[in-house]
This record gives structure tokens, sequence and C-alpha cells, in this order.
């Protein structure tokens, strides 16, 4: 299985998805994730998926399950990068990922959380 690399900027956690997610690949994050986010004390995490091409149910609400985890633990959470096919197949598969932040790239991820903690991060 292959690891998803998690990468961390200041107090916040950015994972760049590059390769294409199975089933054990997410949980996989899930659970590193989780084991990192309470190890650095992160305020926020962003997740990439601009590479992702395709999405399928699991993936969708493993992406929903993450951000919810990630909330629990006190660290907010946004997806950037997300594809127009990606987000008709999330719709048509009924997961709207309700609570779950999105942002159209990396820069407009790490300015959404900076105003969500009270940070000016355009300078």
């Amino acid at each position: 299985m292959e690891r998803v690399p998690i990468l961390k900027l200041g107090d916040i956690l950015i994972i760049s998805i590059q390769i294409d997610l199975d089933d054990q690949s997410v949980l996989g994050l899930q659970e590193d994730l989780a084991e990192r986010v309470v190890a650095t004390g992160a305020r926020g995490v962003v997740i990439d998926i601009t590479a992702v091409e395709i999405i399928d149910s699991f993936i969708g609400r493993m992406l929903a399950t993450i951000a919810a985890m990630c909330r629990l633990l006190d660290a907010d959470t946004v997806v950037v990068g997300m594809r127009p096919a990606v987000a008709i197949t999330l719709v048509e598969l009924g997961l709207s990922l309700g609570g779950v932040r999105t942002a159209l790239d990396l820069e407009k991820g790490v300015a959404a959380l900076g105003h969500l903690h009270g940070r000016d991060t355009t300078r």
C-alpha cells in the first residue's frame, strides 16, 4: 500500500494526493492524519485533490469522515483542487460533502484557514 505524504507548514498540514486512491490508501491516510494532527497540534488541514480524476462513493465518504475527524481533533479542513468531473460525480452519488469546506486551489485553501483562525495570510 502506497502512503500519501503529509507535509507541515506552520500549524497547517498539507496532503497532496498524487496517487490513485484505493480503499486501503484512504484508510491509511485517515489513520496517519489523525496521528499527525495530534502530534503536531495542527489547527488546519488542506487536502489537495487536484490530481484526482476519478472518485467513488467510498472515497467521497472518507473525505467527509476525515474532515469530521479533524474537526473533533480541533483542526479545520479544506479540500482544494476539485475538478468539475469529480464535483459532478460526488453530487450524482448523493455526496455533497456537507460540512467540508472547499477552495479552488491550495493558495485559497490556506488563506481560508487563515481567515478561520483570524490571521491575515495575504502578507
